[in-house]
């Protein structure tokens, strides 16, 4: 009796499958590369030269120097330090910027900096699910510190006009992070084209381990830990290196770096035809989000009368979300949906579909065929 197939993973966006090469390059420094890098004989050389080599095409991928990269345990630590750690760095401005549609491992760090005094902007979004560069510049002041946006949205895969905002806020002496976790790997992404001043990187997301991840911090940046310990990673991020996964994550970030170009143009394709067969299968499909400024490989949809998870629910044979992996819990509608103006009864409806390397042009079919299958089923005759 054959064994039940697993259902088509189009959840890239909460997680990805190892890569093949990370799991080769992992193997030795899991078994006999064992070595603390702060040790001085030749274990700890090894993993020494290891996390260095990582360290290096951590920053080929993106465009920057090997010394402007941390490595930290993942995206929550990378954004903590980041908005946190400038705090602590200049207190004397006490202002932040954010967005209504970032992720919690940004509002929550602004919220925490609330309960200390400090002040938050919080920045709308228009009915594409991005932040206008006009509200941005209207709430840069002199005492602003940091402006801190996710270049794509987790839920929807829309970009934010990072560059353009990076612009204006180095103009008038406000630094800026973005929230990579969701575009590295999965496009082009340069710290200088951005103009950014600090950048975090999730391994996770593009076929490195969970566990590992990374912040770059420009030249100058002013930042302070947040963790206290030993003085690891140029005093600012304490604690023992994990070798092995940060190994893992620099070879991600190689792979990502020959094939990057290539592999968006193919999920692109693969990513649209689902949406044509979606659209041309359930009449008032909706699109959420930007009909172009947005990741390749993520569809976020809204199917009418039906409520999200019923019907993945409803379909087995298709593994995808309704929204964020991080915060999933009781059904409710995504505070993203309704932020772009969607009516909650509507947003109930929306699906995260993300593909990735391991899509392929019969997964687009089969999904599409269930869902829209599930759909049928589900959604109430017409009068």
């Amino acid at each position: 009796m054959n064994a039940p197939r697993d259902p088509i993973y189009l959840d890239h966006n909460a997680t990805t499958p190892l890569l093949p090469e990370v799991v080769d390059a992992m193997v030795p420094y899991l078994r006999e590369h064992f070595g603390n890098p702060s040790s001085a004989h030749v274990y700890g050389r090894r993993a020494r030269e290891a996390v260095d080599r990582a360290r290096a095409q951590v920053a080929a991928l993106i465009g920057a120097a090997p010394e402007e990269i941390l490595f930290v345990a993942h995206g929550t630590e990378a954004n903590n330090l980041a908005i946190r750690g400038v705090a602590e760095a200049i207190p004397e401005k006490w202002y932040v910027v954010t967005s209504v549609i970032d992720h919690p491992a940004t509002t929550e760090p602004c919220r925490e900096l609330e309960k200390h005094g400090w002040r938050v902007r919080w920045l709308p979004v228009d009915g594409t699910g991005r932040v206008r560069v006009s509200d941005a510049v209207a709430v840069m002041r002199p005492y602003t510190a940091l402006i801190s946006l996710m270049h794509a949205n987790n839920e929807t895969g829309v970009l934010q006009p990072i560059a353009e905002i990076a612009r204006e806020a180095r103009a008038r002496g406000v630094l800026m992070h973005t929230d990579a976790a969701q575009s590295v790997g999965k496009l082009p992404v340069s710290v200088e084209e951005l103009g950014v001043d600090l950048l975090t990187v999730v391994g996770h997301k593009f076929g490195a381990p969970k566990g590992v991840g990374a912040l770059y911090v420009r030249r100058g940046t002013p930042l302070r830990p947040v963790l206290l310990g030993a003085g690891h990673e140029r005093g600012l991020r304490p604690g023992t290196e994990n070798v092995a996964s940060i190994v893992g994550l620099g070879v991600a970030c190689e792979v990502a770096r020959r094939t990057v170009v290539g592999e968006a143009a193919r999920v692109l394709a693969l990513r649209d035809e689902l949406w044509a067969r979606l659209r041309g299968l359930v009449p008032g499909l909706v699109l959420n989000g930007h009909p172009e400024e947005r990741l390749p490989n993520t569809l976020n949809v809204r199917f009418p009368g039906v409520s999200g998870s019923a019907l993945l629910a409803a379909a087995p044979e298709v593994a995808a979300s309704t929204g964020s992996a991080c915060h999933a819990g009781e059904e409710s509608a995504s505070s993203i949906i309704t932020a772009m103006g969607v009516e909650p009864s509507a947003a109930l409806g929306s699906v995260r579909l993300s593909l990735g390397r391991t899509t392929t042009h019969e997964d687009v079919v089969v999904a599409a065929d269930a869902l829209a299958a599930a759909w049928k089923r589900l959604a109430p005759a017409p009068r």
